[in-house]
């Protein structure tokens, strides 16, 4: 495996009007997670997740070699908050589809951020 460039783009999503019982399943929404960061081309190399008791909802994060997918579901609000940091030829938009098509979210509200490494202090 190569050394990744210090950039890539970081994809912040808001999911909601999720089935609740889309978002309470650690193995399913595990699964799901491993299956985007494939789809985009990622190199998994660990992944953790925790479920919060039956019908609440589930925290977790898939690490790659690229950086990280993480995800946090509240089955009660019918809302997911995805994470999606990518660097070198990943494909994070790609990623974002997959969990889209699966989750059928009413709405997606994405953020996006270009990452990279800069020699002076940038403060918004």
């Amino acid at each position: 495996m190569s050394a990744y460039k210090a950039e890539g783009t970081h994809l912040l999503a808001d999911l909601s009007g999720i089935a609740s019982d889309q978002l309470t399943s650690c193995a399913r929404i595990e699964a799901l997670l491993r299956a985007a960061a494939q789809a985009a081309g990622a190199h998994i190399l660990h992944s953790h997740f925790h479920a919060f008791g039956p019908g609440l909802g589930v925290t977790g994060v898939v690490l790659l070699a690229e950086s990280h997918i993480s995800i946090h579901t509240w089955p009660e609000e019918a809302f997911a908050a995805v994470d999606i940091f990518m660097c070198g030829a990943a494909a994070p938009q790609r990623a974002l589809d997959v969990l889209r098509t699966a989750l059928a979210p009413a709405h997606c509200r994405v953020r996006t951020v270009q990452r990279c490494a800069v020699d002076e202090t940038i403060t918004e």
